[in-house]
């Protein structure tokens, strides 16, 4: 069974490797939608993304839980890769619950999924400035 998940994954941390280990224990491939960089600059602001999309690409594709990686610019195409996929799981954060999920009428189950709330690329980001 084919898992989807999307996120920004900036900087990878303890929270993001919970999140991609559980959703691969879910099917059999875990497919992992990637925003741009423009649209993470446009989410989280223009000092965002630290790492270019292809630095987050290959640092996703090389953790033994992700299948494949790929990039979209716009929520048309996040739908466009979800219509594609077919995923029998889409996860997606808890505290997504209750709102729009794009894509998720495509998938056959949405798993909503606890998130660990220490563990934040903005608030490593924050860590790190604040050690200066």
């Amino acid at each position: 069974m084919n898992v989807f998940v999307n996120g920004t994954f900036d900087v990878l941390h303890l929270g993001h490797l919970s999140l991609l280990n559980h959703s691969r224990g879910l099917g059999d491939k875990l497919f992992v939608g990637l925003d741009s960089d423009r649209r993470v600059s446009e989410k989280k602001g223009p000092s965002r993304p630290i790492n270019n999309v292809y630095e987050r690409q290959q640092m996703l594709l090389n953790l033994k839980a992700v299948s494949e990686v790929m990039i979209f610019d716009s929520d048309e195409e996040l739908r466009m890769l979800v219509k594609q996929i077919r995923p029998g799981i889409m996860v997606v954060g808890s505290d997504w619950e209750g709102m729009p999920i794009i894509g998720s009428e495509f998938a056959k189950q949405l798993v909503y999924y606890s998130r660990i709330d220490e563990y934040s690329s903005t608030q490593k980001i924050q860590d790190i400035i604040n050690r200066r």
